[in-house]
């Protein structure tokens, strides 16, 4: 019997290697290779069968290339989730044929939002493949989510991608939910469920499967403690579409992200309440900041945001106190902790205020974590409310992007922001000089101060 080959693998990128080896060369990590067993006989066999299996089928289809104007520019139908956060994140709708990872970290609701929305097609017939829960837990999950009765979903709990694949031929499912694939397995690979190898092989796999056949399917991941999706990063690479679930278990709000999406835009999110009958859609985002009334309290500002194409108020928190050891601090939960030493440097040269020994925090309520630029100008704000212990009137708000001489710098689509506060009754906005042209201000009720530098801006909020 031939000796077993001994090959390591890097789990952050899936770079091979003979021998173990410090830092990848690949994408240059250290410590991450991990030791992987392939045996001779089995192996061979695996790659013959697996070889002449897609052999036969490359010769079913007969394939030739193809001229540019030959090839149909129409758009495939996509599969209407039920779901307009979830359809949203995906660029409209699942497309057929592709493959999606939703991940997350565990607890925060991956099953439960897969559940939830294959109970509400009732039009489409599922397989839901369990491979970490009994079918009694998910009859008494789906038991807590509110949905009519429908014989669309089968529920198969396995962990062998052999017998998933006998049954989907039995089945001949419209849609495949994977839940997770760290613990499914094949018996072409002789390693535990979980490892590098398997994750890679079975989603290889699964992807045939979904572009051969035309069937979606959706691939429930775990996060790592450092943040990643759990197995080599080439099963990013592998999937169509990477989404995120995120969200503190302490907060009831989650959000769902878009990674990467070949259909689709990254930048849009979705948001959802937890809840005790399963997720509910947030359809006005606006809500998470309009829950509390601050009046009177120091350190807090309203900023009118942008994520994808949805606009939303976020409440940016400050607090700015005495260094008590010496050396300030500096945190921020929610946003950039560089961009927020730049704007604090910026106060400090061009405005004059000395916060060099003082501890500044910054929080953005509600989990959320907001990346648009236009935030500058409210954290700015905030801090210095903070800092002066003097409150910013209520139904102010503002949106601006602070540069490094102190100008407050234009913002995109500043009628949307506009007019998402003017809905939510704020009777003041600050916005960047230069956005005042190219759009009728008149016809807004809400009253616009149009700042050039952040000076001006704080002025205006504080007299």
């Amino acid at each position: 019997m031939a000796k077993d080959k001994i090959a390591y693998v890097c789990s952050n990128c899936g770079q091979e290697s003979a021998k173990w080896i410090g830092k990848c060369p690949s994408c240059g990590q250290w410590n991450t290779f991990k030791e992987i067993r392939i045996s001779n006989d089995t192996g061979s066999m695996a790659a013959k069968s697996a070889a002449t299996s897609v052999r036969k089928s490359l010769k079913n289809e007969k394939n030739k290339p193809l001229f540019l104007r030959e090839i149909s520019s129409k758009d495939e139908p996509r599969i209407d989730m039920n779901d307009e956060e979830l359809n949203r994140v995906l660029g409209g709708g699942l497309v057929p044929g592709s493959i999606v990872l939703l991940g997350g970290e565990p607890g925060i609701g991956k099953s439960t939002l897969s559940l939830q929305t294959i109970l509400r097609m009732p039009d489409k017939r599922i397989l839901y493949i369990s491979g970490e829960e009994s079918a009694h837990q998910l009859k008494m999950r789906s038991q807590r989510i509110p949905h009519e009765d429908h014989d669309n979903v089968q529920i198969l709990c396995e962990t062998s991608l052999e017998s998933i694949f006998e049954h989907i031929k039995e089945v001949k499912p419209e849609l495949v939910v994977v839940d997770s694939i760290q613990t499914i397995s094949t018996e072409d690979v002789e390693s535990s469920p979980g490892s590098i190898t398997q994750v890679r092989e079975c989603a290889s796999a699964l992807l045939r499967f979904a572009k051969t056949s035309g069937i979606p399917v959706i691939l429930i991941g775990h996060i790592t403690k450092e943040g990643t999706l759990a197995g080599p990063k080439i099963l990013e690479h592998i999937v169509d579409t990477v989404i995120q679930f995120e969200g503190d278990q302490h907060y009831m709000y989650r959000i769902l992200r878009s990674i990467k999406n070949r259909f689709g835009s990254t930048s849009e999110l979705g948001i959802y309440e937890m809840q005790q009958n399963g997720l509910r859609q947030v359809s006005n985002p606006s809500e998470l900041l309009l829950t509390q009334d601050h009046d009177g309290l120091s350190g807090i500002a309203i900023s009118s945001a942008i994520e994808g194409v949805r606009p939303f108020l976020v409440e940016t928190q400050a607090l700015v106190s005495t260094a008590a050891y010496g050396t300030p601090q500096r945190s921020a939960t929610g946003f950039d902790q560089r961009r927020l030493n730049m704007l604090l440097a910026v106060l400090e040269k061009r405005v004059g205020f000395k916060l060099i020994q003082k501890d500044v925090f910054i929080n953005i309520a509600g989990g959320l974590r907001v990346t648009d630029l236009a935030m500058d100008l409210s954290v700015i704000a905030a801090v210095l409310s903070s800092n002066v212990d003097t409150a910013i009137e209520s139904g102010w708000c503002m949106a601006g992007e602070v540069g490094l001489s102190g100008e407050v710098r234009p913002v995109s689509r500043i009628e949307q922001r506009i007019a998402e506060a003017e809905k939510l009754g704020f009777q003041h906005m600050i916005i960047p000089k230069y956005n005042m042209q190219g759009f009728n201000h008149q016809r807004f009720n809400i009253e616009l101060h149009p700042v050039r530098k952040v000076e001006e801006a704080l002025r205006a909020l504080f007299g």
